[in-house]
């Protein structure tokens, strides 16, 4: 089995799940390297089994592994991962949908609350010498609509919490469920138009790319916020930049950035900005599951298997129950 690479100090919990069924783990440097660094271990240790946090597996890796039989992502979002190519060839692809529901449903809302009473730029300014009550701004959630783009786990979460502050909840999925109790399913434009807040819970995928640019941040109401904690290919960052400097948007709370690690220093520079470096899946039980749940998977399949959360339908082969369409 291949670990391409890991965001915690080492991968002693995957080892134990790998070796503990017979098998035998490889692992890549922590940082994820190139695509190309990656083919080559791919190429040189021909594994059966990849497990991925955040390194590029790409169609190459992938063909160049006879003996392959699954992708696992350390995660949720697949990106990362050359998903048709691996289902061209019989491999499955897995991720790990719900580790971290609570997490990043409670990094969205902290980031409204964040925003609402003021906190990150109050402690700025207290640790600048600056004391003055008098010029706070702030805001009574209960009185705001926030949107919700993305009503599936996390995002159901996420309303379910900020409903619980008596705040108006607006919600769009393309694929809305029937009973939503407390929310009100929209279109997206309608959305944009009347929420005070509008927080990002949606995979990257073509479609979803850039979803947030300068003619749909023209639609919010003036002085609004932004919350993206799933990935920064949803948001057109300089156009956010530009929204902020022109006041339209007051706020931009971001733990994910199209450019990470790299944070663009027009973002830096502006007061309105609430950075966190992709942490919000983040939690000492989150971490420990996801590790080794997504190395049970690979077991699962080796041992002949079927996946709890199986991604893709390989040619040639039967999902399991975990298939998404």
């Amino acid at each position: 089995m291949l670990l391409t690479d890991y965001a915690w100090p080492d991968d002693s919990v995957e080892r134990s799940v790998i070796e503990e069924a017979g098998h035998t783990l490889v692992t890549g440097p922590a940082e994820p390297a190139s695509a190309e660094a990656i083919e080559e271990l791919v190429a040189e240790h021909r594994p059966a089994g990849i497990l991925t946090c955040w390194a590029p597996v790409s169609a190459t890796a992938i063909g160049t592994a006879p003996d392959l039989r699954i992708v696992a992502r350390l995660g949720v979002g697949l990106d990362n991962i050359a998903v048709d190519t691996a289902t061209e060839r019989g491999v499955w692809v897995t991720n790990v949908p719900d580790y971290c529901v609570e997490e990043v449903s409670d990094h969205a809302v902290g980031m409204v609350l964040a925003w609402t009473r003021g906190l990150a730029v109050s402690d700025r300014e207290v640790r600048a010498g600056r004391w003055n009550p008098a010029g706070a701004r702030l805001r009574r959630l209960s009185t705001l609509t926030c949107g919700v783009v993305g009503y599936g786990r996390i995002g159901r979460a996420t309303a379910r919490k900020l409903g619980a502050f008596g705040c108006r909840i607006l919600a769009h999925d393309p694929h809305p469920p029937k009973d939503t109790p407390g929310v009100e399913m929209v279109g997206l434009e309608e959305l944009l138009r009347h929420s005070h807040v509008v927080i990002l819970h949606v995979p990257l995928t073509p479609g979803t790319h850039h979803i947030i640019g300068a003619e749909q941040l023209a639609l919010m109401p003036p002085g609004g916020l932004l919350v993206n904690v799933s990935r920064g290919g949803l948001v057109d960052t300089d156009s956010v930049v530009k929204a902020l400097d022109s006041g339209h948007l007051d706020g931009a709370a971001f733990d994910v950035l199209e450019t990470e690690p790299h944070v663009p220093a027009a973002l830096l520079d502006q007061p309105g900005a609430l950075l966190t470096p992709h942490i919000a899946f983040s939690s000492d039980a989150s971490v420990t599951e996801l590790r080794r749940r997504a190395a049970e998977e690979v077991v699962r399949i080796l041992a002949g298997g079927t996946p709890a959360h199986a991604c893709n339908r390989p040619r040639g082969l039967t999902a399991g129950p975990g298939e998404r369409a």
